[in-house]
């Protein structure tokens, strides 16, 4: 790339997956902008959302802390779940400051970059869109299924999901940083409810699709209950292939490790279970596949291991 300037890389996702894959990105040489899923309606940002119109800020808080380099005493403020008290209980701090953050400067991407300079955030944080939006599921049986919150919670194969209302205005500067992006990266994160929801924002799949990034999708290490119980990895972007009518991810990188048996038995007792690594199913349907062992463990819980996918992700830029 030269010395005169940093690759620019766009990671698009949601959830825990996306703060965990930036936690590791941010200590190296890049320019990074993240671009978050508005489809949440559960817990402290449903809420929020309901209660004062605005776009829900848990993701968008998750990303903030993961990026920040603000002092770890700030952090576990901005992390701190309120335990009693009538109408605070469960509302996460953070949460509330991006509320009041949108009220003063009257713009919710204003708030984010507001409090991105309170924390010391390394890159940008933005919304997949501004607007209002339900993110919705048709099952497989026709019945549908409104709010991400409550997808999962039905019981039945989904068939395919998508926003009301349809087409979303994107965030301009999103498009913009996809148009310059020397690397996109999709996922990791929840399928249907945190990946999906932003490639269903208005222009935003015709903007990756063009883009001459290299597009990267890292797959999930685990199956998830109510949305992809027993998906293997190519299923996972057969979906994405649906929703965005046709191929838009050019290299997948999967977890090729098997989880311990003991980390592995409440993940059973819930319906997940390891992502099968089809690798060669994927190759043939023309993707470049990078098989490694990505998972790491943290309070019993299997995350992905940021250090080695940023490696991977970094040969691949600089490639």
């Amino acid at each position: 790339m030269g010395g005169e300037r940093q690759p620019h890389v766009v990671v698009i996702g949601g959830g825990t997956g996306l703060g965990v894959l930036l936690r590791g990105m941010k200590h190296h040489p890049l320019e990074l902008t993240a671009i978050v899923t508005v489809a949440d309606d559960g817990g402290s940002s449903g809420r929020l959302r309901t209660d004062l119109q605005m776009p829900p800020p848990g993701d968008i808080r998750n990303v903030l802390l993961a990026l920040a380099d603000a002092e770890p005493l700030l952090k576990s403020i901005f992390e701190y779940r309120f335990q009693n008290g009538d109408g605070l209980r469960g509302h996460a701090v953070g949460n509330l400051i991006l509320a009041a953050m949108k009220d003063i400067t009257g713009d919710f991407t204003q708030a984010i970059k507001e409090l991105s300079r309170v924390l010391a955030v390394r890159g940008r944080v933005l919304p997949a869109s501004e607007q209002d939006v339900v993110l919705v599921a048709e099952m497989t049986d026709g019945t549908i299924v409104r709010g991400e919150s409550q997808i999962p919670k039905s019981g039945k194969k989904i068939r395919k999901v998508y926003l009301e209302p349809p087409n979303p205005r994107p965030l301009e500067e999103a498009i913009q940083a996809i148009e310059d992006a020397d690397l996109i990266v999709i996922g990791p994160g929840s399928l249907y409810t945190s990946v999906i929801p932003n490639l269903l924002v208005k222009g935003m799949a015709e903007a990756i699709r063009s883009s001459r990034a290299e597009k990267v999708y890292i797959g999930n290490v685990m199956t998830q209950p109510g949305e992809t119980c027993g998906y293997t990895a190519h299923d996972h972007l057969a979906v994405i292939e649906q929703h965005m009518g046709g191929r838009i991810i050019d290299t997948v990188l999967l977890n090729s490790e098997i989880p311990e048996v003991s980390i592995l038995k409440p993940y059973a007792e819930e319906g997940s279970e390891p992502v099968f690594p089809d690798c060669e199913r994927l190759i043939e349907s023309g993707y470049h596949v990078i098989a490694d062992n990505f998972i790491q463990y943290q309070d019993q819980v299997i995350r992905h291991n940021a250090q080695r996918l940023s490696q991977h992700l970094l040969r691949i830029v600089r490639a």
